[in-house]
């Protein structure tokens, strides 16, 4: 990328997008190992088909289990790798990089020149779409029919897999 030059991307959550939740009682858990860590089966179709429609790809997390002292920061970034921008704050902590809140979306953005009016945020929960409709990102909301609240603001689409979120982008950018 040159100097000056602005680049797309597509904003992934971690867990349920990226790689499988653990759901118990309805609600998506993330790993607690590296042991429990499965790549979803749609992520590397669906991630090089958005590489190969030119998005920079750049997952943001959160992972509070880190604050609540149930796992430790050396075991969240043994499972990440480059790209991966991760809040690891609880709501008590009220800070700026926990989604809902746009921080981790809008300093990726400052970190690799993103264009945010032409990119995209695919999560699997109401936090995801809300953080991407902060950070003026469309969002594309995979609904797993977990059992909790709605996004506060709508999704620019509702799809039911990661496979349809890419061919709903896909669509969007006319490719």
């Amino acid at each position: 990328m040159g100097v000056g030059a602005l680049s797309r991307a597509v904003f992934l959550d971690r867990d349920g997008v990226v790689t499988e939740a653990i759901v118990r009682g309805g609600r998506p858990y993330p790993p607690r190992t590296l042991g429990e860590l499965r790549i979803h089966p749609d992520a590397p179709p669906g991630l090089a088909a958005l590489k190969a429609l030119g998005f920079l790809l750049v997952v943001v997390t959160n992972q509070p289990d880190v604050a609540r002292g149930t796992r430790t920061r050396e075991a969240v970034e043994q499972m990440h790798g480059h790209r991966f921008f991760v809040c690891c704050h609880d709501d008590i902590d009220r800070c700026e990089c926990r989604k809902p809140a746009p921080g981790l979306i809008l300093e990726a953005a400052r970190r690799h020149a993103i264009r945010l009016t032409e990119s995209f945020f695919i999560g699997d929960r109401w936090r995801d779409v809300d953080a991407g409709h902060r950070a003026g990102v469309r969002t594309v909301f995979i609904d797993y029919g977990y059992r909790e609240r709605a996004p506060e603001h709508a999704p620019a689409a509702r799809v039911a897999s990661l496979r349809e979120a890419v061919d709903w982008i896909r669509s969007e950018v006319g490719e």
